[in-house]
């Protein structure tokens, strides 16, 4: 199981230098790899312990990274007209 969850955690780092276009798809790699931590989390717990409190705050922190990413998406494509990563600015 750890295995695969390495495994998981490389793959999801090397899409996110495959796929460096788009903020979309690098967004999108961030979040595999928040579920992939989220599954080593829950992985550790049930075997260490038995409590789920850690597990609910990292779902919190995912659902607000997601939300960020989304909102910064929407501006971009408001803004700029499309989500390639070279027109965005962050000196602008």
């Amino acid at each position: 199981m750890e295995l695969m969850i390495i495994y998981l955690i490389v793959m999801s780092l090397g899409s996110i230098f495959v796929n460096k276009n788009h903020i979309l798809s690098i967004l999108l790699s961030l979040e595999f790899m928040v579920l992939t931590m989220i599954l080593f989390v829950c992985y550790y717990l049930s075997f260490y312990m038995n409590e789920s409190y850690l597990m609910m705050v990292m779902l919190c922190l995912s659902v607000c990274e997601s939300v960020l990413g989304l909102s910064i998406i929407v501006l971009m494509v408001r803004l700029f007209g499309n989500d390639y990563l070279n027109s965005f600015n962050l000196l602008c």
